[in-house]
């Protein structure tokens, strides 16, 4: 019996379609259309290292000059979006030093913005030109 894959827009090329990888592409959709983020400056499973650990960040946003801006981390439906995941995200901010850390399981989304040293919460999801404005 075939794996079932999706199309993956950002590595161009199929992957296994598992829960995970399915709200990973439908948030990289929303990313796309709702939010208008230039496919250009995105990337899915982008590999992260801090001293030996290595880290994959399932969507990182970049600035237009390729800084950057924002992470997603994905998790299949199901999963709590709970401390655990948010700390998951900010490990991989200690690399990425970024403005926007988004959390979803595609039930559940939840957006924290930088201010300072510490990220607030906020309603929605941001379209790219607000990501942009760092404040």
């Amino acid at each position: 019996m075939p794996i079932e894959t999706l199309f993956d827009p950002l590595r161009h090329k199929e992957v296994a379609a598992t829960p995970e990888e399915r709200v990973r592409q439908w948030f990289i959709a929303l990313l796309m259309q709702h939010s208008s983020v230039p496919p250009h400056l995105m990337m899915s499973e982008a590999p992260l290292q801090f001293g030996a650990k290595k880290w994959r960040a399932d969507i990182l946003v970049y600035d237009r000059n390729g800084a950057p801006l924002a992470v997603v981390e994905c998790k299949r439906p199901g999963v709590d979006i709970d401390k655990n995941v948010a700390g998951q995200a900010m490990r991989y901010n200690m690399v990425l030093n970024v403005h926007w850390i988004i959390l979803t399981n595609g039930e559940r989304t939840l957006v924290f913005k930088r201010e300072g040293s510490q990220f607030k919460a906020c309603g929605t999801i941001p379209v790219y030109e607000e990501m942009l404005c760092r404040q």
